[in-house]
């Protein structure tokens, strides 16, 4: 039913930018939530942030005043801007969209991923 194509990874060094998107497609009636998961190696994927229909935003403690969550006014694409990175931030970064697929039925979709690294 969706798709969720993911760019803007790279190689940074330490207090670099990068700015991620992901762009939704396919059949679906509304996006309930978007958001950013990060996995590192030998650890569990963890929220990095992510934004409702509403427009709540929630940011992972070890993220906020430097990542920053948006989307487009069609609520179908969502970026990440990475600011001050750090070398803890290496990992692959995967969108997620949590979407109305049928009335009173909501499903979960992942990027590919897109790799983050940080360093020197």
């Amino acid at each position: 039913q969706v798709q969720l194509v993911e760019s803007g990874g790279g190689l940074v060094q330490p207090g670099g930018s990068l700015r991620l998107s992901c762009g939704a497609s396919g059949r679906f009636f509304s996006i309930d939530t978007m958001g950013w998961y990060r996995q590192a190696p030998g650890k569990e994927r963890e929220l990095v942030a992510g934004i409702t229909r509403g427009g709540s935003i929630s940011y992972a403690d070890s993220v906020k005043g430097r990542f920053t969550i948006s989307r487009d006014t069609a609520k179908t694409t969502v970026y990440l801007q990475m600011n001050s990175l750090k070398p803890e931030d290496t990992a692959v970064y995967y969108c997620n969209a949590v979407v109305l697929v049928f009335v009173n039925v909501k499903a979960a979709y992942w990027g590919q991923g897109t790799q983050v690294t940080v360093s020197s």
